[in-house]
């Protein structure tokens, strides 16, 4: 189980280091701002400074599941693992935060943020759960 775990941490990195380059560096790009997140040009600059910010958060959370997985590689099974439940926990929680915000329609249509969560909460649960089984 702890080779699922070390992969679904990864696969939840891979995630957030993705949203951070779609959010923090091409985000004005109409195939970013309206193919994945779905906002119109005429928002771009109200929500751009949001997007830059929010992107940066990704960056700090997929670095940290990296880096926890490498320091478990390197011997450092205490130190690694509690940086991956940290990071983990923390980009689960975030992606039921981003359910929640689907169901309550901020923004845009009830379901179009399904996918984001799902891809955001799932790897780092997976992750959660092999390591309390294994």
């Amino acid at each position: 189980m702890i080779v699922v775990a070390q992969i679904a941490t990864l696969v939840a990195a891979a995630v957030h280091l993705l949203a951070f380059a779609w959010e923090s560096l091409l985000f004005r790009r109409p195939s970013v701002h309206e193919g994945v997140f779905r906002i119109p040009d005429s928002d771009v600059p109200a929500a751009h400074l949001w997007a830059f910010n929010v992107g940066f958060y990704n960056l700090f959370l997929g670095s940290g599941a990296v880096a926890g997985v490498a320091l478990w590689w390197a011997g450092h099974d205490v130190q690694g693992r509690t940086l991956v439940v940290y990071t983990c926990l923390f980009m689960f929680l975030a992606g039921l935060a981003l359910a929640a915000s689907d169901r309550m329609a901020l923004s845009r249509p009830r379901g179009d943020g399904v996918v984001g969560a799902l891809s955001q909460s799932g790897p780092p649960l997976v992750a959660l759960i092999a390591l309390a089984v294994g």
